[in-house]
């Protein structure tokens, strides 16, 4: 298999960073008076609606399934980046920090009011959101892939 030196990588830091950002939102969650259950229902309604949460632990799973499956997504797209794009692997700090913002405005300016249409921004939200995405998403995934990216190099 041609590309079987990306599973490694792409699975690493697609576990490292969906466990991070769903530990981050559990910990939101937990803030707001949210349940587990409720705020992995909550993840499922963007794709099922808002009748979610009558499924009970069946739309907590798909919640769970559907965060890991964009957490793969998002580390799959900077990983196949950087095999074009060498910067990526340079300069992983800068690439994590710039990498988290895109994906920050991605999910929160195209993806969260597509899907739930009263979405609304709010500043300390935002500030927030950012903050995690730089350091629970962009970051991990950009010094996972420059790890396994020199390793590879070497053992070529």
């Amino acid at each position: 298999m041609k590309n079987s030196g990306a599973f490694r990588p792409i699975l690493t830091a697609g576990l490292v960073v969906g466990v991070l950002d769903i530990l981050s939102a559990m910990v939101i969650w937990w803030q707001r008076g949210v349940g587990v259950r409720r705020g992995l229902q909550g993840i499922a309604a963007g794709l099922l609606g808002p009748n979610s949460s009558t499924a009970g632990l069946v739309t907590a799973g798909l919640g769970l399934a559907l965060h890991f499956f964009v957490a793969f997504v998002v580390v799959s797209v900077f990983y196949l980046a950087s095999r074009k794009i060498e910067f990526l692997t340079i300069h992983p700090v800068a690439s994590g920090v710039l990498y988290g913002i895109g994906v920050y405005m991605v999910m929160y300016w195209l993806v969260l009011p597509m899907a739930f249409p009263t979405f609304r921004h709010r500043m300390w939200n935002e500030l927030l959101a950012v903050a995690i995405h730089i350091s629970l998403i962009g970051l991990p995934c950009a010094l996972i892939v420059r790890r396994y990216s020199q390793q590879m190099r070497q053992s070529s």
